[in-house]
């Protein structure tokens, strides 16, 4: 079997899962290399090539997003088709599957369900201290006010239903 190119693995795997565009998987290459870079970095002990765990990985791509893609960052992941760290899962496994990326037997697409919540990420390191109470809780917020406004129009439909 001959040896493909990253792009041509690319181009063949957005035709197999279209969920995530090309740029997805190439800010993933983009991702990985920077965090094995931090790794090596920061283990100067052992100077081999190691293996990255998928928690090692999602830390390394929260890293790199801010830095790279600052508040935009959230913005451009939805916009490829990421909106959890499942997702940075299912595009390891993709390459995995092509036989781009590695992995070894203790590797699942569970590591990357054990993530972090986007928001809280990619969002609140960029809110005025003021507004960094917690991302959490104003959704908690939201959702309580969103209930009572249903549970209202709810109250005032049933006040306006004609009386037998």
């Amino acid at each position: 079997m001959a040896k493909i190119s990253f792009q041509q693995a690319l181009e063949q795997i957005v035709i197999l899962d279209s969920r995530y565009s090309i740029d997805a998987y190439q800010f993933m290459k983009e991702a990985l290399d920077f965090t094995t870079k931090i790794l090596k970095k920061n283990s100067s002990k052992n100077p081999a090539p190691q293996h990255i765990t998928g928690q090692e990985l999602l830390e390394g791509i929260r890293i790199y997003t801010l830095k790279q893609y600052g508040p935009m960052g959230k913005t451009l992941l939805e916009y490829w088709g990421l909106r959890q760290c499942e997702d940075f899962g299912q595009i390891v496994f993709n390459l995995v599957n092509l036989g781009v990326f590695g992995k070894t037997e203790s590797d699942s697409l569970e590591d990357f369900k054990k993530g972090y919540d986007f928001d809280e990420a990619f969002v609140k390191p960029f809110l005025p201290e003021e507004r960094r109470t917690s991302i959490v809780t104003l959704k908690t917020r939201k959702n309580l006010k969103n209930k009572k406004v249903r549970s209202n129009k709810k109250k005032d439909n049933a006040s306006k239903a004609p009386k037998l």
